[in-house]
């Protein structure tokens, strides 16, 4: 199966996933009573909205470049995942408001059935398996969309079992326990929507992380004929990810020489950081010049 065809197909069992367990978590927290499993599965509800969100994403971002989109259609993964954070933040917020409701007004004064538990940690299992096939997938496809769903995936482990924890509890005469398990649950809906938004910002608006960037500016360096980089730009593009670079070379180098040298930057950024396009800009080497001039 091609790399493309995997990165839909993961979407694809997202969605099957969550479709069931928010269906199973509903009912069940429905029959027992638990508020805390009633709110992740409005959770797992909120997330098959965020995976239909990125198969869309990912099959606009395959669309070839046109007139109107020179550099392609991938920033489409990085806007939605950005309109699902706000879905998945309006219903942690909701879930959160309405637990905080019940323990204040005692409302929920019988503890959930132990069955509710024992859902949340079978969820949880199911879930972390999917989160180990995304996770794997978004690593081999660069994929920003996936990545973003295998976060929500852990995630939801996370949510699952502390889920369980406050049904446990509560069975233990403190049935406030459940409610505030399902607080926790919304706190982490809103966690996780933060970060998928917080990530998604930072490629639709050309930022790049520094750290990577001076691990792009060794690599250039270290290529034979490269005297001097003298300014460097990263940006990603969906799973693309593209660098304008100035460098400085021997002014006595011929024009074969300088594409040699821009083949061999192309060549081993794509190798070694999966960098799709590289926009090189040649000058003669100062140094050289004035040395020159001095001999």
């Amino acid at each position: 199966m091609a790399l493309n065809k995997k990165v839909e197909y993961g979407a694809w069992i997202s969605i099957g996933a969550y479709l069931f367990l928010s269906i199973s978590k509903l009912i069940v927290g429905y029959l027992t009573n638990s508020e805390a499993l009633s709110a992740d599965g409005l959770n797992n509800s909120t997330d098959i909205i965020l995976s239909i969100a990125i198969l869309i994403g990912i099959r606009i971002s395959k669309r070839p470049p046109d007139a109107n989109h020179t550099y392609g259609h991938s920033k489409a993964e990085s806007v939605a995942s950005m309109v699902a954070s706000f879905i998945m933040v309006s219903v942690g917020l909701t879930i959160m408001y309405e637990s905080s409701k019940k323990i204040l007004t005692s409302a929920n004064t019988v503890a959930p059935d132990s069955l509710s538990a024992w859902m949340a940690i079978f969820c949880a299992a199911v879930m972390y398996l999917v989160y180990r096939y995304n996770h794997k997938l978004a690593l081999a496809s660069n994929s920003p969309a996936l990545s973003s769903a295998a976060k929500d995936n852990l995630s939801d482990v996370w949510v699952s079992v502390g889920t369980a924890v406050g049904i446990f509890g509560s069975q233990f005469q403190m049935p406030w326990l459940d409610p505030l398990a399902a607080i926790v649950v919304g706190f982490m809906i809103c966690k996780t929507a933060w970060e998928i938004f917080r990530d998604s910002s930072q490629v639709l608006t050309d930022g790049f992380d520094e750290k990577t960037l001076f691990r792009f500016t060794e690599t250039i360096l270290n290529v034979n004929g490269v005297i001097v980089v003298d300014d460097i730009k990263a940006r990603s593009n969906g799973s693309d990810i593209f660098v304008d670079v100035v460098i400085h070379v021997d002014p006595k180098s011929d024009i074969v020489a300088c594409h040699n040298i821009c083949d061999e930057i192309e060549s081993i950024m794509l190798e070694k950081h999966r960098v799709s396009y590289v926009h090189i800009h040649i000058e003669p080497c100062r140094k050289c010049l004035s040395s020159g001039n001095g001999g």
